[in-house]
């Protein structure tokens, strides 16, 4: 959905360590309508309120597409893409899952959609985070999870950063069926996260 994804690649410009255990809360390259940055994966969405008009408190790694829109906690937040390799899924028991690697068949990049914001904290402190966005998953993804993040081409990617609503509510759907693949991951593929 995803919650652990890895890059060992340059991308959009940027070249990193190779990464094969990317995690919530970590630094991700992100592309943006300005360029490329590292930003704090994982919305902290501060001073917004849920529907009950409580403060939202939890750290968003996904957002839903069918409410990204709608949600005061995504209130002003602006549109983004984070380049992967491919993403972790889990399925079975407790102390018993078997982890699965999504990935592209022609091993090309992904490109997540998501939302970014900037956290303006004490002393002047910016911090840049993104979440990606998720929606109901392809027959390829279905048998190991009931969610899937949207996967963009790299030519759509302008248009996901500048296209109004209803353009983007239509670009968030799952992936094509037939373009990924999913393999059994073992401890040494995914660092033991």
């Amino acid at each position: 959905m995803p919650g652990r994804f890895f890059l060992t690649r340059p991308a959009a410009g940027i070249t990193d360590p190779p990464r094969m255990n990317i995690a919530p809360g970590q630094e991700v390259i992100t592309l943006t309508k300005a360029g490329a940055q590292h930003m704090r994966w994982g919305l902290i969405p501060v001073g917004r309120v849920n529907a009950r008009g409580r403060p939202v408190m939890e750290t968003i790694v996904n957002a839903r597409s069918e409410t990204v829109f709608d949600k005061s906690a995504f209130q002003d937040v602006k549109r983004a893409a984070v380049p992967v390799e491919g993403w972790y899924e889990w399925t079975g028991e407790k102390r018993r899952k078997q982890p699965w690697r999504i990935s592209r068949k022609d091993g090309a990049l992904l490109w997540f959609a998501a939302i970014y914001d900037i956290w303006n904290g004490p002393g002047g402190v910016q911090v840049y985070q993104v979440a990606t966005i998720t929606c109901e998953p392809s027959a390829d993804v279905r048998d190991i999870h009931h969610r899937m993040g949207v996967i963009l081409e790299e030519n759509q990617l302008d248009q996901w950063f500048g296209c109004d609503e209803v353009t983007a509510k239509e670009m968030m759907k799952p992936y094509p069926d037939g373009t990924l693949q999913v393999e059994k991951a073992d401890e040494v593929d995914w660092d033991g996260a």
